[in-house]
């Protein structure tokens, strides 16, 4: 008999009652499916695209570059530079650029642009796009190539002119892509390509002016990129060069959008957890509604590990459902970040479905459903026979072991996949301590409320108060779970929207009356005097004139740069080494700048000159308050000493210094002006630009009005995408608690068609359910954004480096939306008792 029974209670047998229970609650599973299925697309579509953007960059990194390797430097090579390139047989191609302004002859417009000299069959990979086609030639002989975008701006066609410095030339087309332009950077100061030859009849390579020089080359057939670049970089540095290989450019490229895709990864994961939360509460209801039909099992012959098996099959077809929808509505979600993205992405990425996609959804659907729902899983071991006759339920513990295993499982699960997102194990330890912590907090303030809701009962209420109030602490409540997930629900939505403020705050940018909102720039010291004339001549106030000298470190607290260089064990940026600071002096602070140690200006005298570094100098050259820094002052050695370290704002569009001198010791250096001015209107702003191209041509103009208009389009798309994944999360959340809200609504129709069967009204029972759900959506909406403003101040202070100020919106609109939303949901479940006789529910309950 035994044998007969275990022959008809194989695989087959849990497969087909797994199936016949699934049709029997196909409503309630769905949730759970549609939960997997939200939680898998955010996380298979941010991860698809961010690896599709890695290997599209590193297979197009060579037209990228426009050639396999690059050397450059800020200064004109000297003779080992010269002699190293003719040992790799000579640049194929050699270019110098910088910036400047251009002006078009024919409708007076002006432009901050790159300038590009180029001198060879430069790209070697890509080539140029032109408007028309044969610009390319034309070009090569006696013409320029002005970006597309900037033709179209200023009304130009072929045959115009443009006029760079003392050179006019004829434009011989427009210049749609090339490769080392930045397309960013680009919309600034777009680029302009001339011929090499002319780039000394413009005049404008001048004192304090910022000139590249690129020396392009093909590599040899075979020629290993990585070893090519270890063997000469240390070389190059030494000589204030550097080499770029297509490898690197790619590599460097990737980290330009790192962090942008750790952010969107973490959305996506959030929208995960959101769906496990969603399982673990749904789930942890849809056991509880079934312990009676497990009880029955069993009384018929049904194992412990049968009937456990039985739903176990269910939640992991569940999974594989969930997992392949997931990754289907993931690959579409993909589809809208390069149109969302536009222009800020460096190329066209095709978009594709690989089979490590699918393998990530299916296994991401499997493991969130099965062990997510584990929990509430092993409740079906311990049901006894007896409970399919007996009406109180059996409070029979689970294994401790199994529980902490299951428990440790979770934990292991969301810091090993919150790791392989970020990329840093100690941001996914914090992370998972934090979600740690909102799950005992929120557990914790269910379990008191309950307490304290049961010793200070109010038995003067009336009675559909009083038995709204019982629902939360008597037998088969669903206090804890519902607060449990409403709360973890509500802090993570919240969570992201705070986040998101604060990246789009700290991205923002500032323009008030009293800002210069026009920076002259390579004003010679001859040319001051009268650019100010002119400024003033027009109206227009000189807000600042900024001296500038440019020094290059010679050494640190004693030690020669050369020295530090070989040092491999030395933690000083190479940035600190081989960079030509841009430095000026004076004697006070400005507004973008705080004294965070020592003082500024100096009060006392020193042995060396005294100066003051920004913060980020100080970490990076590894130096503190009384160091000493020697700087080569172009030829001459000048000893100073640290005596003020100060907190720049970098973010504000105007003139910062990671360097500042006392006034009395660089009056005599080489050096330049900067300027600044308020211009009125769009119109006296371009005539002021007129006038000064066409009196210093050798003056560049930013224009941070032009400038604030493009970076705010720019940080629009960012922010289109952060706000697209951030409330797709949102949805994601509500999604989760309506099907939490949804899946508990068995015990309270069951409960209400009692209370009519006993004479109650339907208005008294939809009372009754109206105040318990209120009091769950605002406990756990509360605590929820609560715990968010908590969690975002300590953001705020490790992470982001920055104030909080948290909005209104999650108080004002998140939190009264998801406690409607609960309270809708919670009426809307039980609509049903009111519309159909008591008989009528309890058999459809049964069904």
């Amino acid at each position: 008999m035994d044998g007969e029974l275990k022959k008809r209670t194989g695989i087959g047998w849990l497969f087909k009652m797994a199936w016949r229970d699934g049709k029997a609650s196909y409503g309630k599973l769905l949730l759970f499916i549609f939960s997997i299925t939200l939680g898998v697309a955010a996380v298979v579509s941010v991860h698809s695209f961010s690896g599709l953007l890695k290997e599209n960059i590193a297979l197009q990194s060579k037209e990228l570059l426009g050639a396999d390797f690059v050397i450059e430097s800020d200064k004109p090579v000297n003779d080992r530079v010269m002699g190293i390139m003719d040992s790799l047989g000579g640049a194929d191609a050699r270019e110098i650029n910088f910036l400047s302004m251009g002006a078009f002859p024919g409708n007076e417009g002006t432009k901050l642009v790159e300038v590009r000299g180029v001198e060879g069959n430069f790209p070697f990979y890509g080539g140029l796009e032109t408007d028309p086609k044969t610009a390319i030639d034309d070009f090569r002989k006696d013409g320029a190539l002005v970006d597309a975008t900037t033709m179209l701006q200023f009304n130009l066609k072929v045959g115009d002119s443009i006029k760079l410095g003392a050179v006019t030339l004829p434009i011989a087309g427009g210049l749609k892509t090339v490769p080392g332009s930045n397309s960013v950077f680009g919309a600034i100061a777009p680029p302009v390509l001339i011929p090499f030859n002319y780039i000394d009849a413009t005049g404008l390579v001048q004192t304090g002016s910022r000139i590249d020089y690129k020396y392009y080359f093909k590599a040899q057939e075979g020629q290993d990129m990585e070893v090519l670049n270890d063997a000469l970089d240390p070389i190059l540095d030494n000589e204030d060069a550097d080499i770029d290989t297509h490898v690197s450019e790619a590599r460097r490229m990737g980290r330009r959008y790192e962090n942008f895709g750790k952010f969107l990864n973490l959305v996506g994961f959030i929208s995960l957890l959101l769906g496990c939360v969603g399982i673990a509460s749904g789930m942890s209801i849809y056991i509880r509604m079934k312990l009676k039909s497990i009880a029955v099992l069993k009384c018929l012959g049904a194992t412990k590990y049968q009937s456990y098996l039985i739903f176990f099959v269910q939640i992991a077809f569940m999974g594989i459902i969930g997992g392949l929808l997931g990754t289907l509505f993931g690959y579409f979600i993909q589809q809208l970040f390069p149109i969302l993205l536009g222009d800020l992405l460096p190329i066209d990425v095709g978009i594709s479905l690989s089979f490590q996609d699918v393998a990530l959804g299916l296994a991401l659907g499997i493991t969130m459903s099965v062990l997510f729902a584990l929990y509430p899983l092993i409740r079906t071991l311990y049901v006894s026979p007896l409970q399919a006759l007996r009406v109180v339920e059996e409070g029979k513990p689970r294994s401790s072991k199994v529980t902490v295993a299951v428990g440790a499982g979770i934990v292991l699960f969301v810091l090993g996949f919150s790791f392989w997102l970020l990329g840093d194990f100690e941001r996914s330890l914090y992370f998972v301590i934090g979600l740690s912590t909102v799950f005992l907090i929120l557990t914790g303030v269910a379990k008191f409320f309950m307490a304290l809701l049961k010793r200070f009962f109010p038995y003067s209420w009336s009675f559909t108060a009083r038995h709204g109030l019982q629902n939360l602490f008597r037998p088969q409540n669903q206090t804890l779970i519902l607060v449990l997930s409403i709360g973890i629900g509500t802090f993570l939505i919240s969570t992201l929207y705070f986040t998101k403020d604060m990246l789009l705050q700290k991205a923002s940018i500032e323009d008030n009356a009293n800002s210069a909102n026009m920076i002259l720039m390579d004003i010679q010291n001859g040319q001051a005097d009268a650019v100010s004339n002119t400024i003033k001549a027009s109206g227009m106030p000189v807000i600042d004139l900024i001296p500038i000298v440019t020094m290059r470190v010679e050494s640190l607290k004693g030690r020669p740069v050369e020295e530090i260089r070989k040092d491999t064990t030395s933690q000083v940026s190479r940035w600190i080494l081989n960079h030509e600071f841009r430095v000026t002096y004076r004697d006070s602070l400005i507004n973008s700048e705080q004294t965070i140690n020592g003082e500024w200006p100096a009060s006392r005298r020193y042995s060396s000159i005294p100066i003051s570094v920004s913060e980020d100098f100080a970490n990076r050259s590894q130096v503190t308050l009384g160091d000493e820094v020697t700087f080569n002052v172009q030829g001459r050695i000048m000893q100073t000493i640290v005596v003020s370290i100060r907190a720049v704002d970098w973010s504000r569009l105007q003139p910062n210094f990671s360097i500042v001198f006392p006034s009395r010791f660089l009056e005599n250096a080489p050096q330049f002006k900067v300027m600044t001015t308020r211009t009125g209107d769009d119109e006296s702003s371009a005539q002021l630009q007129q006038k000064l191209v066409k009196a210093f041509p050798n003056v560049s103009i930013l224009d941070l009005k032009r400038m604030l208009t493009l970076l705010e389009d720019i940080l629009g798309k960012i922010s289109w995408v952060i706000n697209f994944m951030a409330f797709f999360s949102i949805f994601v959340g509500v999604a989760v608690l309506m099907g939490a809200i949804y899946s508990s609504k068995h015990q309270r129709v069951k409960q209400g068609a009692l209370l009519r069967t006993l004479g109650a009204k339907g208005s008294q029972i939809l009372s009754i359910i109206a105040i318990e759900y209120a009091v769950l959506g605002f406990l756990g909406a509360f605590m929820g954004v609560i715990l968010a403003v908590l969690a975002n101040f300590l953001l705020a202070w490790t992470l982001f480096d920055m104030t909080f100020a948290p909005s209104l919106v999650p108080f004002l609109v998140i939190m009264p939306f998801i406690i409607l939303l609960v309270f809708l949901l919670g009426i809307g479940n039980s609509l049903a008792i009111v519309r159909n006789s008591p008989l009528v529910v309890l058999r459809k309950e049964k069904e």
